[in-house]
């Protein structure tokens, strides 16, 4: 069964630390790469981090520096450890598999889970 399971979100003041946790069913992470997404309100889902096999990183701007993407593959996790975080990091928080082919990330293929809400706020 392909399946995608997000825990650790949470509520957290700002500069504070949350470690998300993705379990992924084995046919989707034995894809190469697999990443962190997140929407908030009004705005479109997007990549913020991601992970070949390889060890391969990508990380968006806004997350640079505070944010890092691990994976273990006998565990078939993937996780996203989170500090500093500010308001601007609210979200609701998905894992998926994108496709990565030359340098560049793509759509995933797969059904989504049910993501994991964090919220940054005093």
């Amino acid at each position: 069964q392909v399946q995608l399971v997000e825990s650790g979100g949470g509520l957290v003041q700002p500069g504070g630390s949350l470690r998300l946790s993705c379990a992924a069913s084995e046919s989707i992470f034995r894809s190469d790469a697999m990443g962190w997404y997140r929407q908030a309100p009004g705005k479109q889902r997007e990549l913020v981090a991601a992970v070949t096999s390889g060890g391969t990183t990508y990380y968006a701007d806004s997350v640079k520096g505070r944010f890092t993407i691990s994976r273990d593959n006998a565990k078939n996790t993937v996780y996203l450890q989170m500090n500093s975080l500010k308001p601007e990091d609210t979200a609701v928080y998905y894992c998926n598999a994108p496709p990565y082919w030359r340098g560049k990330f793509y759509a995933p293929v797969y059904s989504w889970g049910q993501g994991t809400q964090v919220t940054v706020s005093s």
